[in-house]
């Protein structure tokens, strides 16, 4: 059963606050107050919807963290992954507490900041698995846990109410290729002492049983080397996954090859982890992507970023025969190592069928285990309820049927549903000596990254960008003299991504007459005459014919100039 924390506890409240990664994949933030100290447990980026033309990012608000600056003691990091700390760099433009994490976590950060002119140093602090760190009241724990990078943790956070233990992502990997087993020893240590609240992820709580071990895809790997000795193999996978890189390069030695990294991602984490120690390279096996002509086939393999088919990265180039250093023929296999995040299902398959198309062999997961999650699966969320025993339970980290499916799994193992917290972003939930209870809301939604304008594109913008990707855009252009009431010149239509201009042209010639009798009837009405009225006669009058004749209705844009 759980345990209820301890008779005699401090009269102060704890505040439960997801800013992110609640009701989405990605972006992930969630802020932990004991009455006046703040910490922040990740800071990651989400990816841009389908109804976001030109977004490139999108990162948490954090404007409830900027009207409490001075009660932040710290930004806590659970692993390296993009959508866990990509937002670190956007956060410190106008905040700067001090950031914690392991230390492949904060050179992969390191990296990263290298591409942001902030505004003063950042505070990067370093810790391992174990290590504690006291925060005003509080007091966080790192925990050692296995995922699909190194050095992810979760968190035990100590407060006089009791202590809240966040999951960050992890997975229960008996087989680990660092040789270390989630500290499943201290969780069941947290939970005899007794835990008040539990935050676990819930990316995979829809699936059954175990997530597989790390060293299935290197059994996997062995397989396709084996099978394809003549051939070069190129293997696209996560950048941050160095376990499974590691892999890679030590079935490549094992088979006599040299192996090149390629795709600025990949590079920057590969070498972090190299210099932390996390990687271990054979002597002369790694080469440089630009000697690569200087193997034959059978000789080679690439690592290399593109693995969802982003369209910038390095796989999406040598599909698309864009690669300034490597061209794929049938003398070439590619191996695609991860599986699609949701929602980008067909940008990997648009590469699949474009290298198909070239005689390039691919083989991805539904041919072959190339992958595996690094995710909790069933099983393993209910040991982690087992070890922690939480009083209280908040599913995090998922979209919302993952949060049912974890609070489900909560149920089962014996939960009462009252002490289960389904919650959403902005949120509050707030934890005393008497019980536990929502708490109002703090702002909180999503921030628009589009180049370096960071939130200038807002809800308007996206509106009128999706209408001009829907309906195209019309522009008149006039010249008017308002004191004499005439039309100087004009007006002149143009036409974009509306319809193909020299194949309608009678509907032009009628749309611009249809532009000259509102021109004239706005100048000929009533006392005054002003360019927003003549916009407005233009605007409705062409908004009229034209979805009259074609049933579209594209932005009209008057461009209207007094004499």
């Amino acid at each position: 059963m759980p345990r209820k924390p301890k008779k005699g506890k401090p009269t102060g409240k704890i505040r439960i606050i997801p800013l992110g990664g609640l009701g989405e994949i990605g972006k992930n933030m969630t802020v932990i107050e004991y009455e006046n100290d703040m910490i922040v447990v990740d800071c990651g980026l989400g990816f841009p919807d389908d109804d976001m033309p030109g977004i490139d990012l999108v990162i948490p608000d954090i404007t409830y963290l900027e009207s409490n600056r001075d009660r932040i003691r710290g930004v806590f990091l659970t692993h390296g992954h993009e959508d866990h700390i990509g937002a670190v760099p956007y956060l410190l433009r106008s905040l700067n507490p001090p950031i914690y994490g392991t230390p492949l976590t904060l050179g992969i950060i390191k990296n990263k900041l290298e591409e942001h002119i902030l505004p003063h140093t950042p505070k990067l602090c370093a810790v391992n698995a174990g290590a504690r760190v006291k925060v005003g009241e509080m007091e966080v724990e790192f925990i050692h846990v296995n995922h699909s990078i190194a050095d992810a943790c979760a968190l035990a956070i100590r407060t006089p109410l009791g202590t809240i233990v966040h999951t960050g992502d992890f997975k229960l990997d008996t087989s680990p290729i660092d040789g270390e087993m989630m500290d499943i020893v201290r969780l069941g240590e947290l939970g005899r002492e007794g835990v008040l609240m539990l935050l676990c992820e819930s990316t995979n709580a829809e699936r059954p049983g175990n997530t597989p071990s790390e060293r299935k895809v290197g059994s996997s790997l062995e397989y396709i080397f084996s099978t394809h000795p003549k051939k070069r193999i190129i293997i696209a996978t996560f950048s941050s996954n160095v376990h499974r890189v590691q892999q890679i390069i030590d079935t490549s030695a094992r088979h006599g090859r040299k192996v090149a990294i390629t795709g600025r991602s990949m590079i920057n984490i590969v070498n972090a982890a190299i210099e932390l120690g996390y990687m271990k390279v054979p002597r002369g096996v790694l080469v440089d992507i630009n000697d690569i002509k200087r193997f034959k086939p059978s000789e080679l393999t690439l690592v290399t970023t593109g693995s969802q088919g982003e369209p910038m990265s390095a796989l999406y180039r040598m599909a698309f025969s864009d690669h300034s250093q490597v061209s794929l023929d049938a003398n070439d296999l590619v191996v695609l190592s991860a599986s699609a995040i949701p929602g980008n299902e067909k940008l990997v398959g648009r590469i699949i069928n474009e290298l198909s198309r070239n005689d390039v062999e691919v083989l991805h997961d539904a041919v072959v285990e190339v992958h595996v999650s690094g995710h909790a699966c069933q099983e393993e969320l209910k040991l982690m309820h087992a070890l922690v025993k939480p009083q209280y339970f908040m599913p995090i980290h998922g979209e919302a049927r993952h949060l049912i499916a974890n609070r489900d799994l909560a149920c089962y193992m014996g939960m009462s549903l009252p002490n289960i917290f389904l919650s959403e972003i902005g949120k509050v939930l707030e934890i005393d000596a008497s019980g536990a209870r929502w708490a109002g809301t703090v702002p909180a939604g999503k921030i628009l990254v589009d180049g370096y304008g960071v939130g200038d594109v807002g809800n308007i913008v996206l509106r009128d960008r999706r209408h001009l990707a829907q309906d195209g855009l019309i522009v008149v252009v006039a010249t008017v003299d308002t004191e004499e009431r005439m039309i100087v010149s004009g007006p002149d239509i143009v036409s974009r991504g509306f319809v193909y201009v020299r194949e309608a042209e009678d509907m032009m010639e009628e749309a611009r007459q249809i532009a000259y009798e509102a021109l004239l009837d706005a100048l000929e009405s009533g006392d005054r005459v002003d360019r927003m009225q003549i916009k407005k006669y233009v605007k409705d009058d062409l908004t009229r014919y034209l979805y009259a004749k074609t049933k579209r209705k594209p932005m009209i844009l008057p461009v209207i100039m007094n004499v």
